[in-house]
């Protein structure tokens, strides 16, 4: 018996000797995960065209986008009066934004340690085509507005710490350059109190970058900037009625904002009166067999016959603002600025000038209540124009390759801009306003002449009179 109890133990010795020894799982608390570091400013750039988005979802911003912005007489005049269009244009534009942050994002998620988030292009793109969110990162107003906060006060930290790292550049600069005068005996600064000043700045940026984003590591990033992504296009959704809004923003707004059920779906959550157009309205608009984003993308591509198109908006924009400058102040054209103007027009408007000018050469513009009813046309015109061309000049200054880690300073949008115009009816305008500028711009220089030759007149009499007596 003794025997046998000894050739069990002995068996399972062996057996337990040829059993892999298995490792304890790591406690994920113990990991140390890579700090973002310098991609700070970076992240900081796309945090900040986040928090803008998401002002520009704001209740009141909305409101202002529809009494407002799509209520210009210009964009009415000569982009479109169909307000489901506009809209849509509104729409694919915010989300082709928020896109564009989402791309930027998808990259620094490869280097997360948490699988979900290196995921996240992918499960992007399935809550913008279908809606899936199973991770529930869309988030509820009031913690979105906490989140909102939070990446406010990473974006001031990381600019103040960016500005800091400058100065202390340039002190270092500076002290490299006096460390060479010392050595010629010509220096006139303080090396140790340099030193000192480059020590303290150096405690600053230390201190900096502990509150910062550049001590934060990547999946504490990524996971602050997944879940906003989300919720702004849930929001977006939202305000422009598309599809059924989440759960949380449901309840969350319900509280800050009247909702009323839509006429195509009871269950759907709507946008403070209502959402700003129909679901059926925006579908219209795009190509259902497409996703979100490819549909807007779509939208966004300029008709033919529009001003974007032609690459002519930018262009027509700069020549509009020069004319509004002439048309003020007349008296101040020269000959070569007149010139230069005629230089800038393109062959197609250069045409219908010609045509419309045909006959007059040699024709006195002497008659100050035409010029006059000039003047007031020309105002009316440069009324709804000219609003139109400085805002195209603002979109673009505000996405030149200067300014793209910035955040943008106005709410204008592509739609407020000549981008969308149309070619025939924007060039139209312009010839009409070359041809009461031509008028008044000979009007001031008759008027001019008029008054010298008189004034000449005037002298020379004086002399004779004093001559002969």
């Amino acid at each position: 018996m003794a025997f046998e109890t000894w050739l069990i133990k002995v068996k399972t010795a062996i057996s337990n000797s040829f059993e892999v020894v298995r490792p304890a799982a790591p406690n994920p608390r113990l990991i140390k995960r890579s700090n973002v570091g310098v991609l700070a400013f970076e992240i900081a750039g796309l945090m900040s065209k986040l928090l803008h988005l998401w002002q520009s979802l704001l209740d009141k911003n909305t409101v202002r986008l529809r009494n407002e912005s799509i209520s210009l007489e210009g964009v009415h005049k000569i982009v479109s009066n169909d307000e489901a269009f506009l809209l849509g244009l509104a729409c694919a534009e915010l989300s082709e934004n928020l896109r564009l942050v989402a791309k930027s994002v998808s990259r620094i998620s490869k280097k997360c340690e948490e699988p979900s988030l290196r995921c996240f292009e992918r499960l992007f793109d399935e809550f913008a085509n279908w809606g899936r969110d199973p991770h529930s990162w869309v988030l509820s107003l009031k913690e979105m507005e906490a989140r909102i906060k939070k990446m406010d006060r990473y974006v001031t930290l990381t600019a103040t710490l960016h500005r800091e790292v400058d100065e202390l550049s340039v002190m270092e600069s500076v002290l490299n350059k006096s460390l060479v005068k010392c050595q010629e005996k010509e220096s006139s600064i303080s090396i140790s109190e340099l030193q000192q000043k480059i020590y303290w700045q150096r405690q600053e940026i230390k201190y900096l970058k502990e509150r910062s984003l550049w001590n934060r590591s990547f999946d504490t990033v990524v996971s602050l900037l997944a879940r906003s992504i989300f919720t702004i296009l849930a929001r977006i959704k939202l305000v422009f009625g598309i599809g059924i809004c989440p759960e949380s923003l449901t309840r969350s707004l319900s509280a800050s904002a009247t909702v009323h059920p839509s006429d195509q779906n009871p269950s759907s959550c709507l946008f403070v009166s209502g959402p700003l157009m129909k679901s059926s309205e925006l579908e219209e608009k795009k190509d259902l067999a497409d996703g979100f984003f490819e549909s807007n993308s779509k939208l966004l591509k300029p008709p033919a016959t529009t001003l974007g198109a032609a690459a002519l908006a930018l262009h027509y924009s700069n020549l509009i603002i020069v004319m509004e400058k002439m048309i003020k102040s007349p008296q101040l054209v020269g000959v070569d600025a007149r010139d230069d103007l005629y230089a800038m027009l393109p062959s197609s408007i250069r045409s219908m000038l010609r045509d419309r000018l045909k006959g007059s050469a040699g024709f006195s513009a002497s008659d100050p209540v035409l010029a006059g009813e000039w003047r007031e046309a020309l105002g009316k015109i440069l009324g709804w124009l000219s609003p139109l061309a400085h805002n195209m000049i603002k979109w673009q200054s505000e996405r030149s390759f200067e300014q793209q880690t910035l955040v943008p300073k106005t709410n204008v949008m592509l739609l407020q801009t000549l981008f969308f115009a149309n070619k025939e009816k924007t060039e139209a305008a312009i010839t009409e306003l070359l041809v009461g500028l031509n008028y008044i711009w000979k009007f001031e220089r008759e008027m001019t002449a008029k008054a010298l030759f008189e004034s000449t007149n005037f002298n020379g009499m004086i002399l004779n009179a004093k001559n002969s007596g």
